[in-house]
């Protein structure tokens, strides 16, 4: 068998595992069994079990940001864009529930140099997000003109909603039937989203009542 596709499989298994056991309790033992190999070939191909962690992070953080940008069209206004840069965000995240659980739980949890990994990623989904709410904002007829930071805070909150609803929306899947499609799911965050940014760039905001 090809070495890629030998390691390919190690990754599926090791991603698998890690996910329900996390990143302490996960075996090597386990990891070698699920995917077919012998641990001293895993060991062999990967190295160690820290290097595995940080192979299946890198690789499934490469794989959920292309689908977010392959999706995000350059020729489609902002606003289509963010669309269906968030339905593929769910849609992967849906399709690949371990991956986003090892990029979502496990990597975080445990330091240098894995959650390191993970902020990078956060960064390019919400420098794309930036780019497409700038971009939406030059092109709307603005009453009140956004400034780079406020555009950049409505980023970074856009993607912590987006990574909350994929987790509530991978725990209702495996909760039951009746788990919503990534298209109703990005409609959710679309909604709250676009229809805000509508209101800040018209000039319509929302005030503390004073006390």
């Amino acid at each position: 068998m090809p070495r890629e596709v030998r390691e390919r499989q190690m990754l599926d298994a090791a991603v698998e595992v890690f996910a329900r056991r996390g990143y302490s309790a996960a075996s090597m033992d386990e990891i070698a069994e699920l995917a077919g190999a012998s641990k001293p070939l895993v060991y062999l191909y990967l190295n160690s079990k820290e290097d595995l962690f940080s192979a299946c992070i890198r690789r499934e953080a490469e794989a959920l940001m292309t689908a977010v940008r392959t999706a995000a069209d350059p020729g489609d206004r902002a606003d289509r864009r963010l669309w269906h840069a968030l339905r593929a965000f769910f849609a992967h995240t849906a399709e690949h529930p371990a991956g986003w659980a090892v990029l979502s739980c496990q990597a975080r949890t445990h330091g240098e140099p894995f959650a390191l990994v993970v902020a990078g990623l956060r960064q390019q989904i919400a420098d794309l997000v930036t780019q497409l709410i700038a971009e939406s904002v030059r092109d709307a007829a603005c009453a009140a003109p956004l400034d780079e930071k406020e555009v950049s805070g409505l980023a970074h909150a856009l993607v912590g909603a987006a990574e909350s609803l994929a987790g509530w929306a991978n725990a209702t899947a495996q909760a039951g039937p009746a788990a919503p499609a990534a298209r109703e799911t990005a409609a959710t965050l679309m909604n709250v989203a676009w229809v805000g940014l509508e209101n800040l760039v018209n000039g319509r905001r929302w005030a503390p009542v004073r006390s």
